[in-house]
C-alpha cells in the first residue's frame, strides 16, 4: 500500500511546472488528487493523463486566482470533485511570476503578485478547513528568494515571506486539529516552462557554482519533499519552512 492511499490533495497550479510534478508524485503515492488550473486546460488535462497513464486518479478544476471570486469558484469545483469526501492535503503552489525590480512595478502589477502569491493561498486556507479533516496537511511553496537580497525580485519574495509569516502562525491555530501546515522553499529550478532562462550563456554554471550540491534543481526534487511532509511520516512537523533548493547561496565555495 503506497503511503498517501486513500487520500484526497488539491494542488494549485498544478497544469505545469513543480505543481505539475507535485500532483503526478502524489497521485503516485495513491492520492486522488484535484489538479487546479486558471487559464492552461491543456496543460491540466496533460497532468491528469499523466496520472490516469501511470494508474492514478485525478480531476481538473478551473479558477483563476487574484480574481474577484476565485476561492468561491474553486471550492464550488473541488467540492463537486470530492462529492462528499474530506480533503486531506491542501498544497498552495499557484504563484505569480517575479515583476522585476523596484521602479521597473507598476502598481497593477504589484496588486497582482500580491492577490495571487498571498491573498489567493490565505483565503483558500480559510475555505479547506470546512473539507480539511482532523490530522490533514497544508504545504505552500515558498522560495529561497526570502533569505536571499535579490533586487529583481524584491515583490516577488515579499510575497513568499508573507506566506512564510501565515505558514507559521496557522501551524499554532490549527495545532489542536492535529493538521500540520509547512511550506517548502524551492531554489533554481529547471522546468519546462522556464527553460529558456536557464539557456542564457553562463548562467546555469554561475547557480550551480553557488549551490552545494552542484545542480540545478528539478520539479521532482521539490515534489519528493511535498510528499513527505504529505505523508503520516512527516506527522510530527508542522511550522516549518523546508529548504528544497540543493543548498542554493548558502556562502562561499571554497
Amino acid at each position: 500500500m503506497s503511503e498517501l492511499t486513500g487520500t484526497t490533495a488539491l494542488v494549485t497550479g498544478a497544469s505545469r511546472g513543480i505543481g505539475q510534478a507535485v500532483a503526478t508524485r502524489l497521485a503516485a503515492g495513491g492520492a486522488l488528487v484535484l489538479v487546479h488550473f486558471g487559464t492552461d486546460g491543456n496543460g491540466a488535462a496533460a497532468t491528469v493523463e499523466a496520472i490516469e497513464r501511470a494508474g492514478g486518479t485525478a480531476l481538473a478544476v478551473r479558477a483563476e486566482l487574484g480574481v474577484d471570486g476565485d476561492v468561491e469558484t474553486l471550492f464550488a469545483g473541488v467540492e463537486a470533485a470530492l462529492a462528499g469526501r474530506p480533503l486531506d492535503i491542501l498544497v498552495n503552489n499557484a504563484a505569480a511570476a517575479p515583476a522585476g525590480p523596484l521602479g521597473t512595478t507598476t502598481r497593477a502589477e504589484f496588486d497582482h503578485l500580491f492577490a495571487v502569491n498571498v491573498r489567493a493561498p490565505y483565503f483558500i486556507i480559510e475555505h479547506a478547513l470546512a473539507l480539511l479533516r482532523e490530522g490533514g496537511r497544508i504545504i505552500s511553496l515558498s522560495s529561497v528568494a526570502t533569505r536571499m537580497a535579490n533586487p529583481a525580485q524584491t515583490s516577488f519574495a515579499m510575497t513568499k515571506g508573507a506566506i512564510d509569516t501565515m505558514t507559521r502562525t496557522l501551524a499554532g491555530q490549527l495545532g489542536p486539529r492535529r493538521i500540520t501546515v509547512n511550506a517548502v522553499a524551492p531554489g533554481a529550478t529547471r522546468t519546462a516552462a522556464n527553460a529558456a532562462v536557464f539557456d542564457v550563456p553562463g548562467l546555469t554554471e554561475q547557480i550551480t557554482g553557488m549551490t552545494a550540491l552542484d545542480r540545478l534543481g528539478g520539479p521532482d526534487d521539490v515534489a519528493d519533499v511535498v510528499a513527505f511532509l504529505a505523508s503520516d511520516a512527516a506527522r510530527w512537523i508542522t511550522g516549518q519552512v523546508i529548504d528544497a533548493s540543493g543548498g542554493l547561496f548558502l556562502g562561499p565555495r571554497i
